[in-house]
């Protein structure tokens, strides 16, 4: 959901590699928020470079009864330099969501750019900036949590360090700056070999626990990047959940500016 630009790193806050091996992350002498900004530092500078990225990827909704609803998507990413990344996503199953397809610009010192094309309709709907806290095509993932993640959206905090799925992982606690966020706070938990998500709480208006997201079965490309292959979204308050399940994934397949364009996205493929 979320998911790479060069970015200014504060000195010491980068990992040094040599001949293969990590050294740890310097955090000494750091404040909270400090060492808060530098974890989150080293997670975005590890994820620099990956160019474009194409998926196959099994949305399941399940509803507080247990009752599910199965869809069949793929999506396209595009890295963007100095800027947040694009994405476009396509829906391919069932036949009432056929052809919808949605599309993502994300920014650093802006609001994002996001529409969704809907072929009952036939129209391109923008979604605007006050609607970003809003569910994604009935899903427990709302159109903010499919933004890439950008170091000027939030404000950060080391809160500690726990054990979480028998890793190690660093506490951040991240405040989004955009006043249209639909969370307070989010807290974050990294594991300290990779600096990968493990997990995430979503914090709402009310400053409640609204949704839990999770990751599951990392895989590594390039030799670099890692990417989950199973995300779950829990709302705790409606009980209704939200799995994504990639297929297939593959980078630098050749997308290009041209290929994320609201012009086309009606005879998106």
């Amino acid at each position: 959901m979320i998911f790479n630009k060069t970015v200014k790193i504060l000195a010491g806050s980068v990992l040094m590699t040599l001949a293969g091996f990590s050294q740890a992350l310097d955090l000494s002498g750091k404040t909270p928020q400090e060492q808060g900004l530098a974890i989150a530092e080293e997670r975005k500078t590890r994820d620099l470079g990956w160019g474009d990225s194409q998926s196959a990827v099994i949305m399941t909704l399940r509803n507080a009864q247990g009752e599910e609803s199965v869809r069949e998507m793929r999506m396209k990413s595009l890295e963007v330099t100095d800027d947040g990344d694009k994405g476009l996503t396509i829906f391919d199953q069932p036949r009432d969501v056929k052809g919808t397809a949605f599309l993502s610009f994300s920014h650093v010192d802006k609001a994002d750019d996001q529409w969704l094309y809907l072929p009952a309709l036939k129209r391109v709907k923008r979604i605007s900036s006050r609607n970003k806290s809003g569910p994604f095509m009935g899903s427990e993932f709302s159109y903010e949590d499919l933004s890439s993640f950008e170091l000027e959206k939030y404000q950060f905090q080391l809160l500690g360090e726990e054990s979480l799925n028998g890793q190690d992982c660093y506490k951040i606690e991240q405040i989004p700056t955009d006043k249209y966020s639909g969370y307070t706070r989010q807290v974050v938990w990294l594991d300290k070999a990779e600096f990968r998500a493990q997990k995430i709480d979503f914090y709402d208006r009310k400053k409640s626990l609204l949704k839990t997201l999770t990751f599951a079965q990392y895989q590594q490309y390039l030799d670099q990047y890692w990417r989950p292959m199973a995300m779950t979204m829990v709302n705790h308050q409606t009980r209704k959940s939200t799995d994504l399940k990639t297929l297939s994934l593959e980078f630098k397949t050749g997308l290009k500016d041209s290929d994320f364009n609201k012009a086309t996205l009606k005879r998106a493929r």
